[in-house]
């Protein structure tokens, strides 16, 4: 019997304890989360209680439940496997410090809290205590736009005689010095019928990207014959674009015989689809007008292999019986050649070549015995230092 007065004092206590341990999950007041009823107390009863000894009980597996639209859903219940977790009752508040005790967790009912309210719709453009605002989050003005920032902003700290010079340099030691070029697009021998000829065309300038002076030269001849048609242009030639040039100069040729001396304007460059071009008129001493038009093309068939059509008319304002030019279309040449890059500077071709005079300049070809129209296979370099 002396120990049954222990025992009751213990029962008492537990009994005593249980509402204040279900009151104690109601410190938490999570939105969306519903919490078990509260049983209430066992009655107390005066007779001594016994001990039963406790059954074991298979526990039943349930279904899982199907998955909800509300995360907070299945949350429900958890306060009886979350000791030490306050859960507030509905319209209850939850005490002071248990905010910290579960870091992460939304303790004060408030759906927004945590959130980056500026990023919310409706919210752009509200200023924000303590928030410094710049750029386009600054309010319409009507205030002058900011001065623009100076060409040469190092003129500010340095001497501007000084840094005009630097960038002097600067721009001649990255391509601003003049440079030069010899090329040779044509030096090739001709097998044609009745007697194999040859011929070239080249030319070589100097200069920068805006002004050069050019020398060009062209002619043909056949072998054992000397040469037929020989003529050298003088021209300053001025950028007008990124990829044309106007020139203007001289030209003197020196066959065929009498020999005339031009004034000569023209043009060189790249127009669309990457067609090298060329156009002149030559304007003679005695007043003889004439005029030239040609161009080629370079098309890759590998990176070393490239086959250029080419194209060339001479045109002659009036007769020109002393050298044997009529008026009209004096002459045109098609080629095809085909040559073969050993380096970019030195490259072998082969290639057909036609040649054909047409009207007076035709009649005074026949004259002489020739025939106005030749065809020429042809092989030749390309080479350019």
């Amino acid at each position: 019997m002396t120990r049954l007065p222990p025992l009751l004092a213990s029962v008492a206590m537990l009994t005593l304890a249980a509402p204040v341990a279900a009151q104690s999950m109601q410190g938490m007041n999570m939105p969306r989360m519903t919490m078990p009823a509260q049983k209430k107390p066992a009655a107390k009863s005066s007779a001594p209680a016994k001990r039963a000894k406790a059954k074991p009980v298979a526990a039943k597996r349930k279904a899982p439940a199907k998955a909800t639209a509300d995360p907070m859903a299945g949350m429900a219940g958890a306060s009886q496997s979350m000791p030490g977790m306050e859960m507030p009752a509905s319209g209850q508040t939850a005490p002071q410090g248990a905010q910290q005790a579960m870091p992460g967790m939304n303790m004060s009912g408030d759906q927004h809290s945590g959130h980056d309210m500026q990023a919310m719709p409706g919210m752009v453009g509200m200023a924000m205590p303590g928030m410094e605002q710049t750029g386009t989050a600054l309010t319409a003005g009507n205030a002058p736009a900011p001065a623009p920032p100076m060409d040469h902003y190092a003129d500010r700290q340095f001497a501007p005689a000084d840094m005009a010079k630097a960038r002097h340099d600067m721009m001649f030691e990255q391509g601003g010095q003049p440079f030069y070029q010899v090329m040779f697009n044509l030096a090739e021998y001709q097998a044609r019928q009745g007697r194999d000829g040859y011929r070239w065309d080249g030319e070589a300038w100097f200069g920068g990207d805006i002004n050069r002076l050019w020398l060009k030269s062209e002619g043909e001849g056949a072998l054992r014959e000397g040469v037929e048609n020989a003529e050298v242009q003088a021209l300053y030639s001025r950028a007008v674009g990124p990829y044309f040039n106007l020139q203007a100069g001289v030209r003197h040729d020196f066959q065929p015989s009498p020999n005339r001396t031009y004034a000569t304007v023209g043009f060189e460059g790249l127009s669309h689809f990457m067609f090298e071009v060329e156009g002149a008129l030559f304007l003679s001493t005695k007043g003889d007008l004439l005029g030239r038009l040609e161009g080629y093309y370079d098309q890759r068939i590998t990176q070393r292999l490239i086959l250029q059509p080419r194209v060339e008319f001479n045109l002659s304002a009036q007769d020109v019986p002393e050298n044997r030019l009529g008026a009209g279309l004096t002459d045109a040449e098609l080629g095809l050649r085909l040559r073969y890059d050993i380096r970019r500077q030195f490259a072998p071709y082969i290639g057909v070549s036609y040649v054909a005079q047409t009207g007076r300049t035709a009649d005074f070809t026949r004259a002489e015995g020739k025939d106005p129209t030749t065809t020429s296979f042809v092989a030749g370099v390309r080479v350019w230092f």
